[in-house]
């Protein structure tokens, strides 16, 4: 697949890492012009900022962030440590979990999210042109949180009915919908006519 402007996909995942039949593993190894931020041995947010810098640094050109779960807090948490980057076209902001609630059980508890750096999440517009799409059931952030979340970032919210975290668990390997959610952040907007 590839985007207009030749921009390089970045593929950021989720606290649980790699995931054979994880839709951005498919779009990962579908887009010749895409790389993924490597997996984290820790929890530890900075240690994912860093790595997801030195993906972008692979970057020859302009770069889409197509992010999921905790990934989509990486990339808040990134885009406010770097408000001039000018290289990123937008952001494809999938499921974002609301880590400032408690998580079900099974996933890291908050105060072990906090002294990670994960919370508070950031709540400041981004620089970038951005999508959050979202899920009416999803087990890690409430619809009216995620909203607000979107809101905050300036972010354009798709609401994608009841996928759960868009996961397989929740029963989602391929994602179709995700090229043209993407391709719509690889196109300029269109001016309005006078």
């Amino acid at each position: 697949m590839r985007t207009t402007n030749h921009a390089t996909l970045v593929i950021v995942p989720g606290l649980r890492e790699h995931v054979d039949n994880h839709w951005q593993t498919i779009l990962a190894a579908e887009s010749p012009n895409a790389r993924t931020v490597p997996p984290s041995s820790n929890l530890s947010l900075d240690e994912r900022l860093t790595a997801l810098d030195q993906t972008l640094s692979t970057v020859p050109g302009r770069a889409i962030l197509v992010a999921h779960s905790a990934g989509v807090l990486t990339t808040v948490h990134w885009a406010q440590r770097h408000p001039n980057e000018i290289r990123i076209t937008g952001a494809l902001l999938a499921t974002p979990p609301n880590l400032d609630t408690a998580l079900p059980t099974g996933y890291p508890a908050q105060h072990t999210l906090a002294a990670s750096g994960w919370t508070p999440t950031p709540r400041r517009q981004l620089p970038f042109p951005s999508i959050v799409a979202a899920s009416s059931n999803d087990p890690l952030a409430d619809p009216g949180d995620v909203a607000d979340l979107a809101a905050s970032w300036g972010s354009r919210l798709i609401d994608l009915g009841e996928v759960g975290h868009l996961n397989p668990a929740s029963g989602y390997g391929p994602w179709p919908e995700a090229l043209e959610l993407i391709r719509q952040l690889a196109e300029p907007p269109t001016p309005p006519h006078p």
